[in-house]
């Protein structure tokens, strides 16, 4: 663990505040859960938790077949980092951060599909390349909230993506959602 030298103290309900440039730099905004546990040398650890970094192994699975099946680089994330990757270039976003743009686009419910150089069109990361100029994106719905994405992505400027893609993205986020709520 890294030393940041903040020290504070626990009030008498047994709150601590969790400094703001940590919360900046964890991406961690009021009203976001994390988990708490200890490790064996006896320390406290707080985690930001990710309802979909539970299903991280099963949308594994899930991106590899939709991947095979279309052909398609596919991508699922939660509301911080890509939690799956499969399918041609996927080392170059596998545990990634998310872009602000993806992050807004989860935050307001957006489904849609896209042209690089088209006003939707968003990076999928932070140090997205901008190779892929082809995505349709989903958003991954649990409990009425918003917890994630599924994003088809492509090199090719040919094949363009459309209704069948939006809807491949659209069924994968559905099913990944309700997986949430079992």
């Amino acid at each position: 663990m890294k030393a940041t030298g903040i020290v504070r103290r626990i009030d008498d309900l047994g709150r601590i505040v969790v400094p703001k440039e940590i919360r900046r730099t964890l991406r961690i905004r009021e009203g976001d859960p994390l988990e708490i546990f200890t490790d064996r040398e006896g320390k406290i650890v707080l985690k930001k938790y990710s309802p979909i970094g539970e299903l991280s192994q099963f949308a594994g699975e899930y991106a590899e077949s939709l991947s095979q099946t279309t052909g398609h680089l596919v991508l699922v994330t939660d509301c911080d980092h890509v939690v799956a990757a499969s399918g041609t270039g996927k080392k170059e976003f596998e545990g990634k951060p998310i872009s602000k743009q993806l992050e807004e686009a989860i935050g307001e419910r957006k489904s849609y599909q896209a042209t690089a150089g088209e006003a939707n069109f968003i990076k999928v990361t932070l140090d997205d390349s901008g190779e892929f100029v082809q995505q349709a994106v989903s958003t991954i719905i649990c409990e009425g909230d918003a917890i994630g994405a599924v994003i088809l992505y492509d090199k090719e400027e040919k094949k363009k993506m459309g209704e069948t893609e939006g809807k491949l993205a659209s069924a994968a986020a559905g099913f990944l959602g309700k997986q949430m709520e079992q």
